[in-house]
């Protein structure tokens, strides 16, 4: 569409959308008119099209960047009083158009920043608002490079006001509330036919018709109560501006966790590689394996700003299973059943949010170590209560991501777990055969997590080998080669140390196993490297080829010392 040059009719649209809301010639009736052929709902319109053209293409941009595009939607967002529906389109584009985008920050003058301070500070009169407000928040995070530092904490501190309002909502209460007005609004309306039809004797007499046929009368239909119910009905439409509101407001939340913003890609790379080069000599569970994702760190600001909104502790009241009873009034009405779907999609979303906030803040700042206890207890009860929780796979990677968050933390801290080996091994077991690559890569590596913390426990060797079994199968097996580098990462974790990892490595035959390997998995990488696998990738790759190497020379030491 960019490239035939929809880009020029649409702007200019636009500006002719611009210079008719500015015009004397329409009536106030037709000001008011919310019709399809109305200014502002062309406007709408044309807006919605712009942000799905700006979010798929960087050329588009690029044309709203030189066009003068940012003044127009601004124009149309200061409406927002008298049409949150055109404010909400336009604030989507924003925050699309503002992500990483220098040119266009510096169009950003004081009038334009005026705009949308008073789209944050204007009072919630409806969940579209508060979804407004939410959408807004995240341009604003958008733009703090060009914020003088002297005023982010009071930026930061007014995003997070906003979301911590958004997830403060209960939306299973919302959903039945919501449901129970739509009710009670189709039953007043029926009983308001019925007493017209009763007064008219059952007929209806048109107003225009009156005069031009005196003796003629209408015969009205008989008007069902599903014919009161319009596609987009008001309470459908605040119960999903509240769940979209919702899911906005962890997005945004693990946004400001990341500074360079990596992508999923970048974090799983991160995440797999190990650079242990001299660990298995020495020690397999140094300090700085705490740090789980080490793109993400926090300014003070925004530390104090989530902690002091109590961000972590909606977050996590934020991953619970959906409300059964909003559930069920759902799933009876066709058109509250999508909602389902949108709930389910706010708790996967707090699980990911949930892991960003793990790696980042200390554990005092999370509730300190019977808190952490907890949520383990929490995550295991939303695995193994989701029946065949395998075939989810959004759900399985969300919450194998933010269990294997908090084992990390907790190891650090040696805070004992509270999920049993045997719970583990059911979860890798499932999640091992799951299409979803980073759910394969999140079990084999939460396995190398809790077998590095048993190896240093007495009466583990069992269990350890078990472990290690099931970990040379997935090395060896996987057809990732990415998810085949986790599993050896976490064989390195778990073997490297410990009386009892040491006699179990030894009874498993793990050294004669892995050198068999060996030659494979470096042809495998050599031969499916580049056709397959981003350069970063085949880097974490080589580094893992190389720890194999030293890990291998390690465990013939081991051996040795073992038989003499």
């Amino acid at each position: 569409m960019v490239t035939k040059d929809i880009m020029t009719p649409l702007v200019a649209l636009l500006k002719e959308c611009s210079a008719g809301l500015d015009s004397n010639e329409m009536s106030p009736e037709e000001k008011k008119d919310q019709s399809r052929n109305s200014v502002e709902n062309i406007a709408n319109e044309a807006v919605n099209v712009l942000w799905n053209i700006c979010e798929c293409s960087s050329r588009a941009v690029s044309i709203f960047n030189k066009e003068g595009c940012l003044e127009i939607v601004l124009k149309y967002l200061s409406r927002f009083p008298t049409n949150v529906d055109l404010a909400i389109s336009v604030a989507y584009c924003l925050q699309t158009v503002t992500e990483d985008n220098p040119e266009l920050l510096q169009s950003f003058n004081a009038t334009a920043l005026h705009v949308l301070e008073s789209v944050m500070i204007a009072p919630v009169s409806s969940m579209e608002y508060l979804l407004l407000k939410t959408l807004v928040a995240g341009t604003v995070w958008n733009l703090k490079d060009i914020i003088p530092s002297k005023s982010q904490a009071e930026i930061i501190n007014a995003i997070l006001k906003i979301l911590s309002e958004v997830l403060e909502m209960d939306s299973g209460e919302t959903v039945v509330q919501m449901k129970e007005a739509e009710i009670q609004r189709l039953k007043t309306a029926a009983e308001t036919e019925e007493l017209l039809e009763n007064a008219n004797g059952g007929d209806f007499i048109e107003d225009d018709e009156m005069e031009e046929i005196p003796h003629k009368r209408k015969v009205r239909r008989k008007t069902f109560v599903s014919d009161l119910l319009p596609p987009t009905d008001k309470e459908l439409r605040e119960t999903i501006a509240l769940l979209t509101a919702q899911q906005t407001a962890l997005e945004i939340i693990v946004n400001m966790c990341c500074t360079e913003d990596p992508s999923d890609d970048e974090w799983e790379e991160e995440l797999s590689s190990s650079d242990e080069s001299d660990a298995f000599m020495e020690s397999s569970f140094s300090e700085c394996d705490g740090q789980l994702l080490s793109p993400l760190c926090l300014s003070h600001e925004v530390h104090t700003a989530l902690t002091n909104y109590l961000i972590p502790k909606k977050v996590f009241e934020k991953t619970a299973f959906p409300n059964s009873v909003a559930v069920d009034i759902c799933s009876r009405s066709p058109s509250w059943k999508p909602l389902i779907r949108k709930m389910n999609t706010v708790q996967w979303r707090a699980l990911v949010c949930l892991q960003s906030l793990l790696s980042l803040l200390d554990v005092d700042h999370l509730g300190g170590p019977p808190a952490l206890q907890t949520l383990a207890q929490h995550l295991s009860q939303l695995i193994f209560a989701q029946p065949d929780f395998a075939k989810h796979a959004d759900f399985l990677e969300a919450v194998s991501s933010a269990l294997r968050a908090l084992l990390q933390t907790m190891a650090s801290k040696n805070i004992s777990q509270c999920m049993t080996p045997e719970q583990l091994m059911t979860l890798c077991r499932a999640g091992v055969h799951s299409s979803n690559t980073g759910v394969r890569v999140n079990v084999v590596s939460i396995l190398g997590i809790t077998g590095s913390v048993l190896a240093k426990e007495d009466g583990t060797l069992e269990t350890l080998k078990t472990i290690g079994c099931f970990l040379l199968e997935v090395a060896t097996k996987d057809p990732s080669l990415v998810v085949a580098g986790e599993a050896l990462d976490a064989l390195f974790d778990v073997f490297a140390d410990g009386q009892e990892a040491e006699r179990a490595a030894v009874q498993i035959k793990l050294l004669s196993a892995l050198k068999e390997f060996q030659p494979i998995f470096k042809t495998k990488i050599r031969k499916e490297g580049r056709s397959k696998y981003s350069p970063e990738q085949l880097c974490v790759l080589d580094n893992v080829k190389m720890n194999l190497r030293r890990f291998v020379a390690y465990q013939e030491t081991v051996e040795k010392r073992l038989t003499s």
